[in-house]
């Protein structure tokens, strides 16, 4: 009976969410950052520390590391710079505004209804009083008709709701504020603000402890989760989809300095935050191609990941064929040092897509089997080297959960506990594999560009939207590159930071008409705005152009809910 070797990797990231473009401490834009972790990046350790037997890979991309952090100086300091939490500790008496009260209905019921609402009876009433209103956030005499009890009970219940379970099972707070329902005092909001600050305060270091005892291999992202073989050539994608328009720009000017500074900068600040550098990395959207894994392995990147399509298509154009070539390592001619491991693209979008609707003890089972499964298929070799199969599961740490029943609370709890009795699957790490396996012999040639969604870079360029926005960013860089040596060390570290936040990929991700129609205005709108941030930084004045929308507008909002990333 052959073992097998069950590597989890869960992705955590938000992009940066702050407006660095005015004075003093920035202003948080959006909530992501604080409610994915006093939901889910806590959930997720404290599955792991009910399951000691299971290890696992995190990936903390360093900028939402560095804005965990930051929130919790700002609980510390009970000084907000988040609308939202500004709101949440409203004074005893303090009169809401019109613009609080339009904050408030916006984005208060920005949760997948089914799991985070409607299981709440309060929760669900307040929803259902906001529904019988006609038009209620058009008309301000109707935002006036709400009392400031129903807005601030309603704030409350959102921050309630994106508890995590395994806090509210622990959390005498939480249940007698969940009990309570209604008519929320100042005390109790103050109370549930100082859960929330101790609960940030304790996240990192939480992941630190576990890695500490060798359960879990932390690893990280480039700085800014950078779409890295876009940056180094803006026509890698047509590597896998020729026929789409790549943008206008010739290339990213100096991508490949942009790529090595992301790399580096991670490196250290993973290092500041968890006493070493970390082994590996997951690239950005587990976006490859042969130049950037080079780079990687040049800056001493023992080990990267990325799609099972990724391999296929890499496979394919090398005219070389192997039977489950996901299920070993692999090297990359020319990248010595450096193996790379590929997600199993089924199991990894069971969790992700199909087991939240799945009873939370039949989804544990059909994934055990699942993985089992994999064992019949390989031939057995009487060899002294013959190494045991490898399924790495890959996803994000964060998104899928809101789908699941009591955040996917029964389903970690079914599936680590039958993993942990399990005698043929070993769950490991890939700093492990790569410290216990010899070198692989399995050797690609070259990588096909691509990444974790499709095996293709479609979802960041070759949409009309998308390259308009990689050709703003091209000359915003030219920009840069033009006016920094005029600039003050202290406004070049400014320029440098705001143009990695430009850099980022989820911009690029959001434009689309797969997305909802808010969705893509608010990121499209946040664009524009750090971009015009970065020419502010250059002491130049922002093109108009960026006055104007890039996208035409996206899809249908579905349910109430958040958007759910596509990997």
């Amino acid at each position: 009976m052959h073992k097998i070797d069950l590597v989890f990797l869960w992705h955590m990231h938000q992009p940066d969410y702050r407006d660095h473009g005015a004075d003093g401490a920035p202003e948080f834009v959006l909530p992501w950052v604080y409610l994915h972790a006093i939901k889910d990046y806590t959930d997720m350790a404290a599955h792991l520390e009910r399951h000691p037997q299971v290890r696992a890979v995190i990936n903390f991309v360093p900028v939402l590391a560095e804005q965990i952090e930051d929130y919790a100086q700002q609980f510390s300091n009970a000084e907000f710079r988040d609308p939202l939490l500004r709101l949440l500790a409203t004074p005893e008496g303090a009169k809401l505004d019109i613009e609080d009260k339009r904050r408030i209905l916006d984005a208060c019921f920005l949760a997948n209804h089914a799991t985070m609402l409607s299981p709440f009876p309060d929760y669900q009433r307040l929803h259902t009083l906001f529904n019988s209103l006609d038009n209620p956030c058009c008309e301000d005499p109707i935002l006036d008709y709400l009392s400031d009890g129903y807005y601030l009970d309603l704030i409350t219940w959102y921050h309630l709701a994106w508890s995590g379970e395994s806090e509210r099972r622990k959390e005498k707070l939480l249940q007698d504020l969940i009990a309570k329902g209604h008519n929320f005092s100042f005390a109790d909001r103050m109370a549930l603000m100082k859960w929330m600050g101790a609960t940030l305060n304790c996240l990192l270091p939480r992941y630190a402890a576990l890695a500490a005892r060798g359960q879990i291999e932390l690893c990280c992202t480039p700085q800014m989760h950078p779409l890295s073989p876009l940056l180094l050539d803006l026509k890698a994608g047509q590597q896998t989809v020729p026929e789409a328009p790549a943008p206008t720009a010739a290339e990213y000017p100096g991508g490949a300095e942009r790529v090595q500074r992301h790399i580096r900068c991670a490196k250290i600040s993973h290092a500041q935050r968890f006493g070493a550098p970390p082994t590996g990395m997951w690239p950005a959207e587990g976006a490859v191609s042969t130049a950037f894994a080079r780079q990687l392995a040049a800056e001493g990147v023992r080990w990267i990941a990325s799609g099972e399509g990724v391999l296929h298509n890499s496979l394919n154009q090398a005219g070389m064929q192997v039977p489950h070539p996901a299920w070993q390592p692999w090297q990359l001619d020319k990248a010595p040092g450096m193996t790379m491991f590929f997600r199993d693209e089924h199991l990894s979008d069971l969790i992700g897509f199909e087991y939240g609707k799945w009873h939370s003890g039949d989804a544990a089972r059909h994934f055990v089997e699942q993985v089992t499964n994999t064992a019949s298929l390989v031939p057995v070799v009487e060899s002294a080297q013959q190494q045991k199969p490898l399924v790495a599961v890959i996803l994000d740490g964060e998104n899928a959960w809101e789908y699941y029943p009591y955040n996917g609370w029964y389903f970690f709890d079914e599936l680590y506990g039958l993993l942990s009795a399990n005698e043929q699957i070993h769950t490991t790490t890939f700093a492990a594999l790569i410290s216990e396996r010899p070198a692989p012999d399995a050797t690609l040639p070259a990588l096909v560009a691509g990444s974790w969604v499709y095996g293709t870079l479609s979802t960041w360029v070759g949409d009309p939207a998308k390259n308009r926005a990689w050709d703003l960013l091209a000359a915003a860089k030219a920009a840069y590159d033009s006016a920094l040596p005029g600039l003050s060390e202290e406004h070049k570290a400014a320029a440098e930071r705001q143009l990695a936040i430009c850099e980022s990929s989820d911009w690029f991700w959001w434009f689309g008409d797969y997305n909802p129609g808010p969705s893509v205005e608010s990121f499209d709108r946040l664009y524009r705005h750090n971009l015009a941030n970065l020419y502010r930084c250059l002491k130049l004045t922002p093109p108009a152009e960026l006055d104007q929308p890039i996208s035409a507008g996206g899809g249908h909002a579905e349910g109430g809910g958040t958007m759910r990333r596509a990997s």
